[in-house]
């Protein structure tokens, strides 16, 4: 399995991995770090055992997990675990087969890049899967997988009670789902959260511009802050991806 730039690394379709009992402990446990530390086990209702083995198969130097998450008109959401042994992370990236090189959403490590998704976005991609492609399909995993990279200024008030669901859905046996939501959308580690809007069109206008366009993020951490999401691409595949993104209806 190739993915653009990561031809010579030990990459593997890592879908299986969210059967582990651990999995969602050891992939979102960091988003509800406090004073104290991260989160531990018990806040996901798991034995901490089942989270060490889960944390190590995330981070099996031998084996980088992808995940995929197919979404409309070909597009797939990658989480690619880049398990360098002195120099670890996760990159979430946009691929279609007719790009010359994939799209960057956000990079975790300890020179992160993001937000790489609003909220309007990732809802859109959870929902609307590619049956036909591999990787995830059912919706709650999929807004799980891809919830580390949102960055959001403008959260619905809906907001967590659908990470609460999906987190149950996803089969997280926390006593406390709802207050675990919470916690994972409340101050992000790593970056703020951001405005998004559409090339050319400020924030306070009600204008939109006459052709489909890419939301942009006003983060300056993020790969999104006034450049396109998959730099290089034609017009054609550009208005595609908004479409896909949800950005703009589909007719």
């Amino acid at each position: 399995m190739l993915i653009d730039g990561y031809e010579n690394d030990p990459l593997v379709a890592a879908e299986d991995l969210l059967a582990l009992p651990g999995f969602w402990a050891a992939y979102l446990s960091w988003m509800c770090e406090t004073e104290e530390g991260d989160a531990d086990a018990e806040w996901f209702g798991v034995a901490e055992a089942d989270l060490d083995a889960a944390y190590e198969a995330l981070n099996d130097e031998d084996r980088w997990p992808v995940f995929r998450i197919p979404f409309a008109d070909g597009h797939t959401a990658a989480v690619l675990g880049r398990n360098f042994p002195d120099d670890p992370g996760t990159e979430y990236l946009v691929t279609h087969p007719e790009w010359g090189r994939h799209g960057h959403l956000a990079t975790l490590d300890g020179h992160q890049a993001g937000p790489g998704l609003s909220w309007r976005e990732l809802a859109h991609i959870a929902g609307t899967p590619d049956p036909d492609a591999p990787g995830v399909h059912a919706e709650a995993a999929r807004l799980l997988l891809l919830l580390p990279v949102l960055g959001d200024a403008d959260l619905p008030a809906e907001a967590a009670g659908i990470v609460g669901d999906a987190l149950t859905q996803a089969g997280v046996p926390a006593g406390d789902t709802a207050g675990l939501a919470r916690a994972l959308l409340a101050d992000h580690p790593l970056w703020n959260p951001a405005a998004w809007t559409l090339p050319g069109v400020s924030p306070l206008s009600g204008d939109r511009p006459h052709s489909p366009g890419i939301l942009r993020c006003d983060g300056r951490m993020s790969p999104r802050c006034g450049i396109q999401l998959a730099q290089g691409i034609s017009a054609e595949h550009g208005d595609r991806l908004a479409r896909a993104l949800g950005t703009w209806p589909t007719a």
